[in-house]
């Protein structure tokens, strides 16, 4: 008969976190079956137990940190279910026009509201640049600055925004540059709030998936997307801008970057955040562009996404009771334990967040980076 128990103290004395222990990062047991299920459901397993309080810890953040540091995960076997997923990552094409609108139906859409009420005034659902700041609304407003900075941005552009959300890069760009922006989305919820929050502004939404669109731009943006477009769909991505950018046009692309090539990315996040997603690795990137593109400049500052989600979770604390009649306690610690859990993850510097920009043809005299 197997020893649960024994076989998660195993695990977890990797990571020098004790069961029932006395510090902040160390978990407390509330009901008898979390053994059984973490050793059966693997990280799938782990989450939702939290989420029905079979288990609770002071501090996730720093709970993840350690277990990601130590290289825990790779002492957790998969499920009968996550190999079946993984086994379908690598069969079918998981972001189809038709899959690709699972994650704004269950993630963007129904938790619109709730996901504005912890963000930064322009919006942005992505890492912020804390250089030289710890305020998360001036890092989001310096992360939207780099970007027009890194594509040079002048009034004369005609900037295409693939998967455009709430319209704050639109609304920043054509403020602050006066530039005209295209946005395109296939949420007509997020459509419909850009149009709102860019009125009166050379800003124009359509709604269209990106496979579909066509047009001629000088800059190309594509930020905190690509994660929902699946790695067999990177070339297809790659080619669609490369049809809408001008010779002399620059292309940035900014996403959340993983170490290894997978094709999946954790079950729990599949079935609970972002369905259908999967994060790139640089050769399934630089891989996809081959041919196409120019690489002139790559910027890794994925150690600004831990204080982004820190902040994340401190407004979410502070808004949620406008929420608590709409939601269940489930449905608190399902959004704890996905901030916190990345904010560990990202500290870990297990999880990065890249910032590419290409050029077709290469920038006559080289391309000067921007920090």
């Amino acid at each position: 008969m197997t020893d649960y128990k024994s076989a998660v103290q195993r695990i977890t004395s990797l990571a020098e976190i004790e069961i029932n222990g006395s510090r902040p990062w160390d978990v407390q047991i509330h009901h008898s079956g979390f053994y059984k299920r973490v050793i059966a459901d693997g990280e799938l397993g782990l989450g939702e137990s939290y989420m029905d309080g079979w288990w609770t810890c002071e501090a996730l953040d720093q709970l993840f940190y350690k277990i990601v540091s130590k290289g825990v995960r790779k002492h957790i076997k998969m499920s009968f279910a996550e190999t079946a997923s993984l086994f379908m990552t690598r069969l079918f094409n998981m972001q189809t026009r038709t899959r690709s609108k699972k994650v704004v139906a269950r993630h963007y859409n129904p938790s619109s509201e709730l996901i504005l009420s912890f963000l930064d005034p322009y919006n942005q659902y992505t890492c912020g640049y804390f250089k030289d700041t710890d305020d998360l609304n001036k890092a989001q407003e310096q992360k939207l600055d780099l970007i027009c900075k890194k594509l040079a941005l002048t009034a004369k552009d005609r900037v295409l925004d693939i998967g455009c959300g709430w319209g704050g890069l639109a609304k920043f760009a054509a403020e602050h540059y006066n530039c005209h922006v295209t946005g395109i989305s296939i949420s007509d919820e997020q459509l419909a709030y850009a149009t709102d929050y860019c009125k009166g502004l050379s800003v124009q939404l359509v709604h269209s998936d990106y496979r579909a669109f066509r047009g001629s731009f000088s800059k190309v943006v594509v930020v905190g997307m690509i994660e929902h477009v699946g790695y067999k769909n990177y070339r297809t991505l790659m080619e669609a801008v490369h049809a809408c950018l001008e010779d002399d046009g620059l292309f940035l692309l900014h996403t959340i970057g993983n170490p290894i090539s997978r094709t999946r990315i954790d079950p729990w996040t599949e079935k609970y955040i972002f369905p259908n997603a999967h994060t790139p690795s640089l050769p399934q990137l630089t891989q996809a562009a081959e041919g196409l593109f120019i690489l002139e400049d790559l910027h890794n500052f994925g150690q600004y996404y831990d204080p982004t989600l820190m902040a994340w979770h401190e407004n979410f604390k502070r808004t949620w009771p406008q929420f608590e009649a709409q939601y269940n306690e489930r449905t608190y610690r399902m959004w704890t334990y996905y901030l916190l859990r990345f904010a560990g993850a990202f500290r870990a510097r297990w999880n990065h967040l890249w910032q590419f920009v290409f050029s077709k043809k290469g920038v006559p005299g080289g391309y000067i980076a921007i920090r």
